[in-house]
């Protein structure tokens, strides 16, 4: 358990592929755009790469023998540092999510990276192994899953001052490793992305417009190939001179586009599962890259369901989980469930997963003065844009005096939004949950349990007061912090929101 050990081998050929590529650009200006260039700068610029370059692989390989860690009973202790020792300790107990990710690389060669999250921010933040085989990130994971298992249940029961019960270390051992394993077996699937699904949420997403800049650089090559533009404009206006060679090119390119978005989505949410035991949740996508993340469930502050208008069409919607300390700086979009979810199956999943929570799907709405008020409300933007537009009366479309009708138009769209805001505004107080609901073209249905909720907020301006309505704000703590606004609810709703958190000391125990 104490034995030092340092990443894979193979992390010293990962850092030197990320060394070509992030010196890509450098290599094509110096090395093929300037090749056969006998300026003295590109000499010496030429001299100054090498030596950069063998700086860095000398620093690859020394960074490689430097680094090294150990797992002991309550810590990582990491010994870092090529000039500069430094060795950091990081307490099982203060690490929140811990994330797997498997590139195309690490599965050649059967091995993966492993990244251990704690709520704090800054470098010190995290504990990385960008390389290291199956078996000891697995070892590593269940060491920390025991722990963190192990300081949720002391969090609520054990005094600040008061120390834990020591163990032997061959009891210990046993029990950091036997734990994770049986919660393994109790795991529970929840969701398993189909092919159905996936086809459904390549059109959702609008994966199929990626070929849309794909024909504009091919264009944009195409003019640079040929340096006269009217030839370029002949051979297109040859190609789409006869109607049935337009109709095969158009029917090719939308063939192509679709094909090309089903297999970006493929790649992205195929085998996407959803899982979990007693405490954690476990979400796992990807097929060329896989990511494997888990969340403990005790840190789950808020539960977000959103649907854009495309996702309402199709009756899909997307389910996120609010974590405290955030879900790290990963680009792996880890906290969001299935983004396209049938929405019937995102609610009952939510109680499946997290039986503490629970989702009403009928709720209050507001008031036909809301409306009203809203409706004559200022809008800034369309003040602005009108003054604009006013004085530089831009023409279009030949027309000196359009820039009234581009007035109009934006003070429609805009009476729309807020109608639609209306009618898809919706709140409840449920007991120990808040359901709130709000969102224009893109609605947002947020729930949280009361102990979660750390501050509210009431604000009345001047059209409120008189149309009897006010403002409440929630805030949860998160990575940023979560701030979900209630705008326009009658004041008999804030009385009794208000209340409501009052009676929050019951649900938490202050020490």
């Amino acid at each position: 358990m104490n034995e030092m050990k340092r990443q894979h081998p193979l992390a010293m050929l990962w850092s030197l592929w990320k060394l070509v590529k992030n010196s890509f650009a450098f290599i094509v200006f110096l090395f093929i755009l300037r090749h056969g260039s006998a300026s003295t700068w590109i000499m010496y610029g030429r001299i100054v790469f090498y030596v950069a370059i063998a700086f860095s692989v000398i620093s690859i390989i020394w960074s490689w023998f430097t680094l090294r860690y150990t797992a002991d009973d309550k810590a990582f202790q990491i010994y870092s540092g090529v000039f500069n020792r430094t060795r950091r300790t990081i307490p099982y107990t203060k690490i929140q999510n811990v994330n797997r990710h498997t590139s195309l690389f690490h599965r050649l060669f059967r091995v993966t990276s492993i990244r251990f999250e704690t709520g704090i921010k800054g470098e010190d933040a995290t504990f990385q192994l960008q390389v290291v085989s199956l078996s000891e990130s697995e070892r590593l994971e269940k060491v920390v899953a025991g722990h963190m298992s192990e300081a949720n249940v002391a969090s609520d029961a054990v005094e600040p001052n008061e120390e834990p019960v020591m163990r032997p270390e061959q009891v210990t051992l046993e029990e950091d490793i036997q734990l994770p394993v049986q919660e393994e077996i109790e795991r529970n699937v929840h969701y398993k992305s189909t092919r159905k699904d996936i086809f459904k949420a390549s059109f959702t997403s609008l994966s199929f417009l990626v070929l849309i800049p794909i024909l504009g650089s091919l264009y944009s090559s195409i003019k640079d190939f040929f340096p006269d533009e009217k030839v370029t404009e002949s051979i297109l206006l040859t190609w789409l001179d006869t109607w049935w060679i337009t109709a095969l090119i158009i029917t090719g390119l939308i063939a192509v586009s679709i094909m090309l978005g089903i297999i970006r989505t493929f790649v992205k949410y195929g085998d996407f599962q959803i899982s979990s035991d007693r405490k954690r949740i476990y979400i796992t996508k990807g097929m060329l890259e896989q990511t494997a993340f888990s969340i403990l469930k005790e840190r789950v502050q808020a539960v977000k369901i959103t649907q854009s208008p495309m996702k309402r069409l199709l009756g899909l919607a997307e389910v996120e989980l609010t974590t405290a300390g955030g879900v790290g700086e990963s680009e792996q979009e880890v906290n969001s469930l299935y983004p396209f979810l049938p929405v019937k199956q995102a609610y009952d999943m939510i109680s499946e997963i997290l039986p503490s929570y629970q989702v009403t799907q009928e709720m209050q709405k507001l008031p036909r003065k809301s409306l009203w008020l809203r409706m004559l409300t200022p809008s800034w933007v369309w003040i602005i844009a009108t003054g604009l537009l006013f004085y530089f009366k831009p023409p279009i479309l030949g027309q000196n005096q359009a820039w009234w009708m581009i007035s109009a138009i934006l003070l429609l769209w805009i009476g729309i939004c807020r109608i639609t805001d209306f009618l898809h505004t919706r709140y409840i107080l449920n007991e120990n949950f808040i359901q709130l609901r709000t969102g224009a073209l893109t609605s947002t249905l947020y729930i949280s349990k009361r102990e979660k909720v750390i501050e509210v907020q009431i604000t009345r301006n001047l059209l409120q007061r008189w149309f009897g309505v006010a403002s409440i704000q929630t805030v949860n703590r998160a990575k940023p912090v979560l701030h979900h606004t209630l705008n326009d609810i009658p004041l008999e709703a804030v009385e009794a929101f208000q209340l409501w958190y009052m009676e929050r000391s019951q649900n938490v125990q202050t020490r």
